[in-house]
């Protein structure tokens, strides 16, 4: 199919992302540089993971050699109440993010940015997720065994908390992980 004769390079060093290109059946490269992730203050929580995805996008402009090479950068965010929740940074931040999205439905917002010599398209897709109460030692035996320390909202849907504390999720699985396949697909086939 010739959409998958397409030279991707993706600008993203998350092994989920690369997963799910890869169970999708694409080829490509990964390139990388390091990206600040941040964004203005006043920006609204539904506009900041196409915001960075261009961002990260616009630093890797570079990695383009040719034509026929498209860029991909991807960021997700998960918000609740309007306020983004990110990486967290030790165990008790993790506590306390997970602790907060307890019992309540979230988005999760993934922000993708195709970039080539010559056009650039950014979209992004949400999902909501709807977790069930998760009691202390839920959250301590999560954090303890999966270490979610690099993903944002302090977890991960194809781990433990997805599989047994997810009770619905409106939208799509692999947008959750990090990459909205369906819609990936479809802006690749008209980019």
């Amino acid at each position: 199919m010739k959409i998958f004769d397409k030279k991707i390079i993706l600008a993203s060093k998350s092994p989920r992302r690369s997963q799910l290109l890869t169970q999708a059946g694409f080829h490509f490269t990964v390139k990388t540089k390091e990206v600040e992730e941040v964004f203005p203050a006043d920006m609204h929580a539904d506009d900041v993971a196409p915001y960075l995805a261009e961002k990260k996008a616009m630093a890797c402009a570079d990695f383009l050699a040719s034509d026929d090479e498209i860029l991909l950068s991807a960021d997700s965010v998960v918000i609740l109440d309007e306020k983004i929740y990110g990486k967290p940074i030790d165990f008790e931040d993790a506590a306390q993010i997970l602790r907060e999205l307890s019992g309540k439905v979230h988005r999760v917002i993934t922000g993708v940015c195709f970039l080539s010599n010559t056009k650039k398209r950014v979209f992004s897709e949400v999902a909501h997720v709807h977790f069930q109460l998760l009691s202390e030692e839920e959250i301590k035996y999560y954090i303890e065994t999966y270490k979610p320390y690099d993903k944002a909202g302090a977890y991960a849907v194809q781990e433990w908390i997805g599989l047994c504390k997810v009770s619905k999720i409106e939208g799509t699985f692999s947008n959750i992980m990090g990459l909205p396949m369906e819609s990936v697909f479809r802006e690749l086939e008209a980019f």
